[in-house]
This record gives C-alpha cells, sequence and structure tokens, in this order.
C-alpha cells in the first residue's frame, strides 16, 4: 500500500444498509472489491428493520468463508440482539456523556458482545456537553480538551469509540487520549451527566423508523 501501512494493521468495518438486507452477499462483495482486501474485519447490520434475520444468516455464511471476520449489528436493542446471538461481536450504538447506555452495556457484557460507541461527542448538543461544570473543570485538571476526556470516560468504561472528523487536527486530536487517566471519582462525576436519552433516536421509535426510511 502507498501509505505503508500492511493490511493486518488495519481494522475495515462497514455496514449493510437495511434496504440492501436482500442483497447482503452482493453488499459485502461490492465492499470488498472497492476497499481492494479478501476480507472485512467486522461487518454490521445498520438497524433492526426489514429482513435482518435473514441478511444475519447470509453475514454468518461468510463468516464461515473467511470473506468477514467478525459479524455484529447497529442500533439495535438487547431484545433483537439476544435472537442473533451466536455469532454476534459488536453492537454499535449511540453512546455518549448524556446517554450512557448503562443498562443496555450489562446486557452487552453478559453476552461477550463489544459496546461500540457512534456520536460519541454527542452529535447536534455537543455545545451542551462540552460546557458541564464537571467536564470543563476535568478537562483542564488533566491538560486535555473537552472532547478527549469524554472519549477516555468511554475507553475506561470499556467501550470502543469511533469518533468522526474530517479535520485533520481534531483527528489527532481524538488519538491523543492514551497517555492520561480518569479517577473512580471524576467518573463518577460523569455518571451522573447520563440522562439515558439518545440524541438520534432509537429503533423503537416510529419517528426514528419513518426517518430512516427517507434516507
Amino acid at each position: 500500500m502507498k501509505s505503508g501501512i500492511s493490511r493486518p494493521e488495519l481494522f475495515l468495518v462497514t455496514k449493510v444498509n437495511f434496504r440492501s438486507y436482500e442483497n447482503t452477499r452482493a453488499a459485502v462483495e461490492a465492499s470488498l472489491e472497492k476497499l481492494k482486501t479478501s476480507y472485512l474485519d467486522l461487518v454490521l447490520l445498520h438497524w433492526p428493520f426489514g429482513s435482518c434475520y435473514a441478511a444475519w444468516r447470509e453475514l454468518e455464511k461468510l463468516y464461515h468463508e473467511g470473506k468477514i471476520r467478525a459479524i455484529g449489528v447497529s442500533n439495535f436493542d438487547p431484545d433483537h440482539l439476544i435472537d442473533l446471538i451466536e455469532f454476534n461481536a459488536v453492537n454499535q450504538i449511540e453512546t455518549h456523556l448524556l446517554c450512557q447506555r448503562r443498562t443496555e452495556h450489562e446486557w452487552l457484557e453478559k453476552y461477550h458482545v463489544q459496546h461500540m460507541a457512534y456520536a460519541p461527542l454527542g452529535q447536534g448538543r455537543k455545545n451542551e456537553m462540552f460546557e458541564h461544570p464537571s467536564l470543563v473543570t476535568i478537562a483542564k485538571a488533566h491538560g486535555k480538551t473537552a472532547a478527549q476526556v469524554a472519549l477516555r470516560f468511554l475507553m475506561q468504561s470499556v467501550v470502543v469509540v469511533i469518533p468522526k472528523s474530517v479535520h485533520e487536527g481534531r483527528i489527532k486530536e481524538n488519538f491523543d487520549v492514551f497517555d492520561f487517566e480518569l479517577t473512580a471519582d471524576e467518573m463518577a462525576q460523569f455518571v451522573k451527566m447520563d440522562t439515558a436519552i439518545p440524541l438520534i433516536g432509537n429503533a423503537e421509535d416510529p419517528a426514528v423508523v419513518e426517518m430512516a426510511m427517507k434516507w
């Protein structure tokens, strides 16, 4: 590769859109072709809509064929997740300081499914989160930004984070979270910020389903 990074050093993740569940194999093979690789490290079903069970069975076949190293889901509640538990490696759900998914996390741990956070910096309410007194004070104490401390909280909660940015400086900032550790008291302060209310919504909300159908 031009970057000098070998394939084993990369962890490639993609999703199968619920509109493509009937063509799961074709969607995965298209991703393999676009990425010029013989396997994907992780493939997720995007939402628990449509023919998700048939799509899951197709992912299991691709897993056994070696084209997928791990399979998981995104936006699945615990009851949906348990139905698919045999090969499930990951559940990617909206998770951040304002919606920590503590109950869902307990179910994921019980079934040894990795909790992965999308929108770990709060999506549209980033400013509200970053201006919280606890976050401001703790970030200053560690000489870090509010975003770095918010990510560190999730990491110490055994949650994989996937912050999104197109700005080089912010991408570097998001990586600079491995040289400090939050204390038990600081972690407890952040737990108190949890409202348990997702900003994007969940698959049980008809408005969210309606929104997703328009994508």
